[in-house]
């Protein structure tokens, strides 16, 4: 893939075609970032890349990607390898599947643990090498509130869990470096994120208004807070709170027993 002035700022992003990642796409564009938008929509992305450049003066390429396929994480590792330069990589991709564990189908849980633990490890892996040479750079992987209180769904809240927990070690790793590490965690944002066959039965009313977060909010908190070099972010104060509570072990089980409380209400609505 061919930048034609590669001594601009390049992101690359996942699941761009909706939601967080177009929103990480449109605040970087408007920052005058190269752009690299990776998503399983292909229509979806092609339109969000001809918004972009059509309104900013930056270079912005699709690539088709279902992160759930391990050829596709292959094509996309080899695109980070090829690229002149990457200062931003955003591991935004993610969905969630509704059941007990052992009752969802197996083949959803397997591209579960592909988009949510394959892809940003071997991503990330890719990137660090340019970053480190350059050192100057940053990776984002969005987690959730669901990774810091473990409650509910199997594999999504373990796999987020697991995001948080490779940020932070990879942090350490990079201690010294002018490359920084984030794990954002998100509470319930208006997205796309619950208008998937899983969710039929999922109403947002079922959740109170006040903890409802814009992408536009989420994604600038994130972005601002980087350089920061805070390992976890979270938007809202409510949602902040929540999370130094459930990072303290003495005060983890209350806000996993109010979480709870929180999820049976909104089943029994």
């Amino acid at each position: 893939m061919e930048i034609a002035d590669p001594s601009k700022l390049t992101a690359l992003i996942t699941g761009a075609s909706s939601g967080l990642g177009a929103e990480f796409a449109r605040q970087l564009a408007a920052q005058g970032y190269n752009l690299v938008l990776a998503a399983r929509r292909v229509d979806r992305l092609q339109l969000l890349a001809s918004e972009l450049q059509s309104r900013f003066l930056i270079e912005v390429h699709s690539q088709p990607a279902d992160l759930s396929k391990l050829s596709d994480i292959d094509a996309l590792v080899s695109t980070v390898t090829g690229l002149p330069r990457l200062d931003l990589l955003i591991n935004n991709a993610g969905f969630g599947t509704i059941g007990r564990f052992y009752r969802v189908a197996p083949e959803k849980e397997l591209a579960m643990l592909n988009v949510h633990i394959i892809a940003p490890v071997m991503l990330s892996r890719a990137a660090l090498p340019g970053m480190l040479s350059r050192d100057h750079g940053g990776i984002i992987n969005v987690s959730s509130m669901a990774g810091l209180i473990p409650i509910r769904n199997v594999l999504y809240h373990s796999s987020k869990a697991f995001q948080i927990n490779f940020s932070e070690i990879l942090r350490d790793e990079l201690h010294g470096t002018h490359v920084n590490i984030q794990a954002l965690c998100p509470g319930f944002v208006l997205t796309e994120f619950h208008d998937t066959p899983e969710y039929t039965k999922f109403s947002r009313k079922s959740v109170p208004n006040f903890l409802w977060m814009t992408p536009a909010k989420v994604v600038s908190e994130s972005l601002n807070a980087l350089p920061s070099g805070n390992l976890i972010c979270t938007s809202g104060v409510i949602y902040r709170f929540a999370a130094t509570l459930a990072r303290n072990s003495l005060s983890a089980g209350l806000i996993k027993l109010l979480a709870g409380i929180i999820v049976s209400r909104r089943k029994a609505l």
